[in-house]
Order: structure tokens, then sequence, then C-alpha cells
């Protein structure tokens, strides 16, 4: 609610709002005096139970030492027993808020240590020595739940410098191949290939440098344009970045800027519009052109307007040169000139070719295709 205060505003919800917290805040009050109460009486009661044994053993012993069946010194003994027996009582009564707010801790610690390892990379890892950028799917399933099948044993096989576009419906399993081609989920069965090389073979670290990826949802850090930029390459030099910008056709709107490459970003670039935040993670991708294999491409130009959208895609065009492309796309404008579209429905590749060959046959792309485009004319006309 608090990031999100003026759509609260907006929709005329700030009462509902200001209920919700009061009901929140106050069972939070509720709790927090149950526990500070709970834990704050426990030392003081053990206190007292420790003076009135204290007490007790006084009187008794007085009574004892006065009919003269016991004498001082024994007394003496006894109360400094008594003593003895309660600080340990006492320390350890200081101690329950600590020990449970430790059996509280522990229990996500203990969900964190029980979790799934990740897989380790192998020990003697292949190498990559003059990549062509030939990827391939091999009978490759994969499911988030073991009951819940999402991609059943794909087959797909990119060439180098080819330009593979992969369009579905949300749910069909197109991001999933990518996080797959990344290695940040494993396969249930099948495997993934690189010029012949299985990348489980290959350390994570290693098959990511191969890989540039400009995603759907932009990331930037607190900090400088240029750093923002530069994030995938420490060494890059002012110029590098500017080129990558410019290639990006970032430049314009950074230069003006107050301090220009030099502006701070808020976190997550707040102080900046979703295009523009989108065009830097774009630039980051020309800057580290990884000398590889495959560039991923996630819906890069969702929020940027029309003709800014076109020089991305020239742009774009540009870094595919030499590269084994994947665009994953919502907005079909984005993949017109692709080698081969992929239509995925729940995790299958159910269509592939060119435009002009899907459309003509009239199947799932043909349907996709007319949502967007038919409708659109039909409704201008």
């Amino acid at each position: 609610m608090f990031t999100g205060h003026d759509q609260v505003l907006l929709f005329g919800r700030g009462e509902d709002a200001q209920r919700v917290f009061d009901e929140r805040n106050h069972g939070v009050f509720e709790a927090a005096h149950r526990a500070q109460f709970l834990s704050g009486i426990i030392q003081p009661a053990t206190a007292f139970l420790g003076h009135l044994t204290f007490v007790a053993v006084a009187v008794c012993g007085g009574l004892r030492v006065a009919s003269g069946a016991m004498t001082v010194g024994e007394i003496q003994a006894f109360i400094t027993y008594t003593l003895q027996f309660n600080n340990p009582l006492t320390q350890a009564a200081a101690l329950v808020s600590i020990v449970q707010s430790g059996v509280a801790s522990a229990e996500r610690v203990f969900e964190l240590v029980d979790a799934d390892e990740q897989t380790p990379d192998p020990q003697e890892p292949r190498q990559l020595p003059g990549i062509s950028g030939k990827v391939e799917f091999e009978q490759v399933s994969f499911r988030y739940e073991p009951d819940e099948p999402l991609i059943e044993k794909l087959d797909l096989a990119v060439a180098p410098h080819e330009t593979v576009a992969i369009v579905g419906p949300t749910g069909a399993g197109k991001t999933t191949l990518v996080n797959l081609l990344l290695r940040f989920y494993e396969p249930t069965s099948g495997r993934i290939t690189l010029d012949g090389i299985d990348i489980a073979a290959l350390p994570r670290a290693a098959l990511r440098r191969h890989i540039g990826m400009v995603p759907q949802d932009t990331w930037l850090f607190e900090g400088t344009i240029a750093a923002n930029i530069a994030y995938g390459k420490d060494s890059a030099t002012h110029e590098e970045i500017v080129a990558a910008a410019t290639a990006a056709r970032a430049d314009h709107f950074i230069r003006t800027l107050p301090d220009g490459y030099q502006t701070l970003l808020d976190e997550n670039g707040a102080n900046l519009s979703d295009g523009e935040r989108q065009l830097l993670t774009i630039a980051r991708a020309f800057l580290t052109e990884p000398p590889i294999l495959v560039l991923v491409l996630d819906e890069a130009t969702s929020s940027v307007d029309t003709r800014t959208e076109v020089l991305i895609q020239h742009a774009m065009a540009d870094l595919r040169t030499d590269r084994a492309s994947f665009v994953i796309a919502h907005r079909l404008s984005t993949i017109r000139d692709a080698d081969t579209i992929l239509v995925m429905e729940q995790g299958r590749i159910v269509e592939h070719g060119r435009l002009e060959e899907l459309l003509a046959a009239d199947g799932a792309y043909a349907r996709l295709y007319a949502a967007q485009f038919a409708r659109v004319a039909t409704q201008l006309a």
C-alpha cells in the first residue's frame, strides 16, 4: 500500500487501506505486548520465588536454632546453598525470550537448509573454445511440480546466426525454455547441447558469460547510469559505454539529463520511465557483446513507443549478427524478421516456420496474428 499509494488514492480506497492497516497494526501491537509482558515477568517472578525460598529457610532455620535442633552455622550453609541454586534459575529465566526467538528463527533456517541443493558444477568441466553457436534441445522435459508437466520431450535446433522467435499464450513455457538454457533450472529429462557439448558439463558461470539477455523485468541498481550500463563489463571505457548507449538509442535521452552519464539513479531506476529503464538494459547487453552463441531477448521492447521500437529492432539486428538469437515475444511486430517462428502451446511446439508459411497454414500462429493485427485493422477501418 505504501509503494502503491497513488493507486490506493486513485481508486478511493484510502479509508479501506487505513482500516486494514489499523487492524493489522493492532494485531502486531497485541502480540508484541503479550510477548514483552511474558518475557519481562519471567525473570522477576523467578527472583521473587528465590527470595521466598530465602525467607522460608531463614524463618524455619531460626525456629530450629531456637529449639536447639540446628546450629547457626548450618542455617548459614542452607542459605548459601539456596542462593547458589537460585542464581542459575534466574539466569535461565532471562534467556527464555532469546530461546523463543532462536526457535522461531531456526524454523526458517532449517527450511532453507532442507531445500534441494543446486546441482554442483562438474569437477572436470568442459571448455568452450571457438564457439559457433549451435543450440539443440534433445527430448527435453521439465516440470516445476512432479505431477504437473510443463514441457514434454521438446526437440529444437537453432543454427548459428539464426534468429528464432518463440510465441504462444501465457504459461506455454516460452520463458522456461530460456531458463533451462541458462541453467536456472535443470531439465527433468533430456539434454541441451551447445556446439554438441551438453551444457550440464559446463560451469554455470562460463555458460552464462556466453549469453546476453535483455529481460522483460528491468533491473537497475542505485548508482550512475554509466555504472549500470557497464555492470557486465567492469573494464569498459567511457567511449565503449557511450557507443553501447548510442547503439541502443539511449544516448539522446541520457544527454538530456542534468549530469548525463553520471546521473545518479534511484533504487531500480525509479526516477526513469519504463521505456528508459528498458533502453539501459538493452545498452548493457550491447556492451557485454558475449563472444558466443545466443542472445536472449525477452520482450525487450514492451515498454517503448513504436518509433523507438523500430529503431531498437534495427540496432538489435546488428547485435544479432553472427549470433544465434532467441526472441520471446507477445507482440508479434517484434518478430517479423525472424528466420524461424516457433509457436508453443502447453509446453510443445505446435507450429514452426517463417511468417508467410505460418500465415498460409491458417493455424495457431494465424489465430495469434489475427487477434493482434486483423482486429486492430478492422477497428481502424
